[in-house]
């Protein structure tokens, strides 16, 4: 048989040699954004493994799955399912027929050897059946060449869309939108006020440990500050998670910000969607380079293209990280710390095997019972829900969501299916545990990481704006100097 790495290096030849026409305008239309996958392009060059898709199992229930695409919330519908079944089926064909050709290429090698170990080079080509032999290899190498081309052509063409495919459906899960999402269980019990309670901003600002307005021409919309007791308090529920999750074997990790896009795609994430919920660096200067929204994107290429001895599994992981997400609807909730571009969270990651099939979802109960022990301990009133088909994103099996009663709100807030999401858990915290008197009790699981047990108003407030957008530009501010831990910035 032909050596693996000589027919692979083939197959790459092929693959840059169609590329190279499509580029050049040759082999058809030009590959809008839409048509790209990094992912494709990451395994192409030879540096991840190509991924596995079970389409077998799509192939035998076509039917089924694709009444199941339909409840899912995915650009792909059941028509495009039965076209990426056609080019999956087409290239399976193309590919035994490859391995015939390879087969009978051998055939012909080894043939060609013996006449030419028992006939001399004078006389060799008189002979008819080394002629014929001749013949036929080269008529064997063109339908390789051709066969090679069509399945590098099929080959992009399936993987473009199949990679767009969703995870199958957890049986239980309810079918529809939002709105049919199943109240699992409800927790504790909602705080009683004897007055008329504040939202958080209105909180925070009065306590001076929350900045978010005039950042627009600093930070842009959708950012802001903590600052005095809410920085604390964004530390210790860093701190008090780690320290819940770290001896019940979790192992601690940091990631990096900056990922590739296949690391994202390799999560079920579309970048080429219009508008992008990722930011992407300039591709002029950094190619293919994104912030992560998780940090379970880059937990996730922490173990891609890596193996995990079976007897290590389930390896569960807890990791503190900056989180950056575009939140393209601009129109919802623009002020307030519910929707930002930029925050803290802590995130529960599990890797287990899959040898009975239900080690999955063992380990998702698990992580559901320490988010509740973790919400429970914070004395926060909140309810588990069972996400219906249409919440469900590419890679999810089966999602549970947690939302905690904000008063200020008046309603129940998501504060994420993870360990702590801290602007969502500091909503929360602030709105529900808010005296009268503007003051914030802070439950008795944080008050050894803060240091104080009621965050109170200061006498006055640290800034007072001198800018330009008030009446009489406003007033003349006194001259300060700047200093930071090396130098002094007058």
């Amino acid at each position: 048989m032909a050596a693996p790495r000589a027919l692979a290096a083939a197959r790459r030849a092929v693959a840059a040699a169609t590329r190279g026409r499509r580029s050049a305008g040759t082999g058809g239309a030009p590959r809008g954004p839409a048509e790209r996958s990094r992912l494709y392009e990451h395994v192409r060059e030879g540096l991840s493994a190509k991924p596995q898709l079970d389409m077998a199992a799509l192939s035998a229930h076509p039917a089924e799955a694709a009444r199941e695409l339909e409840r899912r919330k995915g650009a792909l519908r059941g028509s495009e399912l039965r076209e990426i079944l056609q080019t999956w089926a087409r290239l399976e064909e193309v590919r035994a027929g490859i391995a015939r050709l390879e087969a009978e290429k051998e055939e012909v090698a080894l043939a060609v050897h013996a006449l030419v170990t028992t006939h001399s080079k004078d006389t060799l080509h008189a002979v008819p059946e080394y002629t014929a032999l001749r013949e036929r290899g080269r008529a064997v190498r063109l339908q390789l060449r051709e066969l090679l081309a069509e399945e590098a052509a099929l080959d992009e063409r399936f993987y473009l869309h199949a990679l767009q495919l969703p995870n199958s459906t957890h049986p239980a899960a309810p079918v529809g939108d939002e709105s049919q999402a199943r109240v699992l269980e409800v927790v504790g019990e909602k705080p009683a006020f004897d007055f008329q309670p504040k939202g958080h901003l209105e909180l925070g600002e009065e306590l001076d440990i929350i900045r978010q307005r005039r950042l627009s021409h600093i930070s842009g919309h959708r950012s802001y500050y903590l600052c005095g007791a809410g920085a604390l308090l964004q530390h210790a529920l860093v701190h008090f998670v780690l320290a819940k999750l770290v001896p019940k074997g979790f192992l601690p990790m940091t990631v990096p910000d900056l990922l590739r896009g296949a690391v994202f795609e390799g999560c079920g994430m579309q970048l080429n969607t219009t508008p992008s919920p990722v930011y992407c660096i300039d591709p002029a200067r950094f190619e293919d380079l994104c912030l992560a929204g998780t940090s379970e994107v880059g937990i996730a290429g922490y173990f891609m293209d890596h193996a995990v001895r079976l007897q290590d599994m389930p390896i569960k992981i807890v990791c503190s990280s900056t989180c950056y997400r575009a939140e393209t609807d601009t129109g919802r909730e623009p002020w307030g710390l519910y929707r930002v571009h930029q925050f803290t969270k802590v995130e529960m990651f599990g890797v287990t095997a899959a040898e009975s099939g239900a080690e999955s979802e063992m380990m998702l109960d698990e992580f559901l019972m320490l988010q509740k022990e973790i919400f429970s301990e914070l004395g926060l009133h909140y309810r588990v829900l069972d996400m219906p088909t249409q919440e469900l994103g590419l890679p999810a099996y089966r999602k549970f969501d947690i939302e905690a009663w904000m008063p200020g709100r008046g309603k129940y807030g998501e504060v994420n299916g993870t360990a702590c999401a801290v602007p969502r858990l500091l909503i929360a915290l602030l709105e529900c545990n808010q005296q009268a008197d503007g003051s914030v009790c802070i439950p008795p699981a944080l008050q050894p990481f803060v240091g104080q047990d009621v965050i109170k108003r200061p006498p006055a407030p640290l800034l007072r704006y001198i800018g330009p957008n008030q009446p009489g530009g406003g007033p003349k501010g006194v001259t300060c100097s700047l200093l930071n831990s090396r130098e002094t910035l007058k």
